[in-house]
């Protein structure tokens, strides 16, 4: 079996939660907005799925709507909130940092004539909560930050943004996507108006996620159809998905001394990579992700690390898999001030459930044999440095 460390990719499916999806697969499969036995059972999968992921974040079953994964969730909280606003002002703001999803919805808000704002972040990708403040104004609707980035693994002071934004009248909007599989969350001391969640992240099925939306608040759906989800979400429900992705964060109340184990694995693994010449880490040395080591290698590329370490039994990432098909460097390194040579380097490496003491050595042995053959080949100019 190969090493896997690329959990913020996609987290694989974890034992006890395909066997609460199984009954869904192969017995309930019912409509749940029939009224027939069936549906009824199918919906009451929903309902206890709706109630488990309530109850991990804090906040109300009916303030939780299901989609189709994080990318949808970032997109009806950004658009939904935003055209149902307009009332109010044509004023977004966001960071520099965020997934593509988030950012690419507010590109969309833009065209469409709304002012969007997007903060710039320091060299290790966290963004000023005076910046937010500063960029507020009384035209502003929403305010999207994301609780931890998915490449570098910085933790961001959303709590205390989320107080700036309440204090201003505006809606907050936070990507939990990353974060939700390492942490509890508290939607009031977030003071979040809506959080976005991905069930894959966290040892749940691909293709079904959640938006925390708060009781009150007004939205325009963006798939038009039936009134599943309140009206919020058309179109018949993912029930087995729905059901497995709260079976996922089930699992997470049960695995409170994970965080603490991935930590120490992690910083056995960035301390051996730390001993190569021209290593270094990217992101927060500290509020970071317990599972994610992310660094950038000066003199290899990428792309060519990464399969060599595939063809070694390490799968690992560029960064973001959303969009490590594309050759120009990390948007998220760029926007800290990495030197974009550098960037070309980057490795990301995030840790899970089944990761072992022997895997991180695993690991070690691979780069110590790929890391000199690569350099000797790679097309990357040597010397290019890290901000300070």
């Amino acid at each position: 079996m190969p090493v896997y460390l690329d959990h913020a990719a996609t987290s694989p499916l974890r034992p006890q939660v395909l066997e609460a999806m199984l009954p869904y697969l192969t017995q309930h499969g019912g409509n749940p907005s029939s009224l027939h036995a069936s549906g009824r059972r199918a919906r009451q999968g929903i309902d206890e799925a709706r109630e488990l992921i309530a109850q991990r974040i804090g906040a109300q079953p009916r303030e939780i709507v299901f989609t189709a994964g994080g990318t949808e969730a970032d997109n009806l909280a950004i658009k939904g909130v935003a055209w149902a606003a307009t009332s109010r002002g044509r004023h977004v703001i966001t960071t520099a940092v965020e997934h593509k999803a988030v950012l690419n919805a507010a590109a969309i808000l833009e065209r469409s004539g709304f002012e969007v704002t997007v903060l710039p972040v320091d060299a290790d990708g966290r963004v000023d909560p005076i910046d937010v403040a500063a960029a507020m104004t009384g035209r502003t609707t929403l305010v999207s930050v994301m609780a931890a980035n998915n490449e570098v693994g910085t933790v961001q002071p959303v709590a205390a943004i989320g107080e700036i934004v309440r204090g201003h009248g505006a809606k907050f909007h936070v990507d939990a996507v990353q974060f939700a599989a390492h942490a509890s969350i508290d939607v009031d001391a977030w003071q979040a108006d809506l959080v976005s969640l991905s069930a894959h992240k966290l040892g749940g099925p691909q293709g079904v996620g959640a938006l925390f939306v708060r009781r009150g608040i007004q939205m325009l759906p963006q798939i038009q159809g039936g009134s599943q989800e309140r009206q919020r979400r058309a179109g018949t429900e993912n029930v087995a998905g729905i059901v497995g992705c709260g079976a996922a964060f089930r699992r997470l109340a049960s695995d409170a001394g994970e965080p603490d184990r991935l930590r120490a694995l992690s910083g056995r693994l960035l301390q051996g990579l730390l001993a190569f010449d021209g290593v270094t880490l990217t992101g927060h040395p500290e509020d970071r992700l317990p599972n994610n080591v992310s660094v950038v290698i000066d003199g290899v590329e990428g792309g060519d690390l990464v399969a060599a370490l595939d063809l070694e039994g390490i799968e690992t990432s560029t960064g973001s898999a959303c969009t490590s098909g594309n050759t120009e460097p990390s948007h998220v390194l760029l926007a800290m001030g990495i030197d974009p040579h550098l960037a070309h380097g980057s490795l990301r490496m995030t840790l899970g459930a089944d990761t072992s003491d022997a895997d991180i050595d695993a690991t070690l042995a691979a780069l110590h044999a790929v890391l000199p053959r690569l350099r000797g080949i790679s097309g990357v100019r040597p010397k290019a440095t890290v901000p300070a």
